[in-house]
């Protein structure tokens, strides 16, 4: 049973938009180093995922300003990526979906997922949530921290996978500015309501 509650539990907290899965699917349209980012955001939930169980969550929460701190470094992140798509937004020709796929060199882009990953502040938020939601489990935590892994594994291949069938819409320029702006106008929301909250 705390398999299925950590799966539900793992869909609700990773579906929600965000600049991780604007990537994740902006590279799944460009089918672009799709697979070695999957598995890279897979590996990172693994990690936040059984660092929240095994209690770094609750420890992080006990540091005096560290989530400030996070807070706005999360606000400044989130608007300067909705300044990157903004521009992308606005010279649209510059892209296009490639079915050959793998445009640009693999670092820059596992280091964009990195980032995306790694310096979201709602990383930290998660990891208090789900450090929270796993302890009554006791003894079954892990198996817990198994179905939000496995939520985890089962969304990025989707996302990942999934939108190369859009491929042929995002052949036209005009939809790749409909969705940078998109992009830009969620990632200046959600640095907006980070800041305000």
């Amino acid at each position: 049973m705390s398999v299925v509650v950590g799966y539900g539990t793992g869909l609700s907290l990773i579906a929600a938009i965000g600049a991780q899965n604007a990537f994740v699917l902006r590279q799944g349209l460009r089918r672009e180093h799709v697979s070695a980012v999957v598995v890279f955001c897979v590996l990172a939930d693994v990690l936040v995922v059984a660092a929240a169980v095994g209690g770094v969550g609750l420890l992080l929460s006990g540091v005096p300003g560290l989530l400030e701190v996070v807070r706005w470094g999360g606000v400044a992140y989130l608007a300067g990526y909705g300044l990157f798509a903004a521009r992308r937004a606005l010279r649209p020709g510059t892209l296009s979906a490639d079915a050959t796929g793998a445009r640009r060199r693999l670092a820059p882009v596992l280091g964009t997922a990195a980032a995306l990953t790694l310096l979201n502040p709602h990383v930290f938020l998660d990891m208090l949530v789900l450090g929270s939601l796993s302890a009554p489990h006791g003894e079954q935590r892990w198996a817990f921290a198994a179905g939000v892994i496995a939520a985890s594994l089962t969304w990025f291949v989707a996302l990942g996978y999934g939108a190369g069938r859009l491929s042929g819409l995002f052949a036209r320029p005009a939809a790749w500015r409909v969705l940078d702006g998109g992009v830009a106008a969620l990632m200046f929301a959600l640095a907006a309501g980070l800041a305000l909250s």
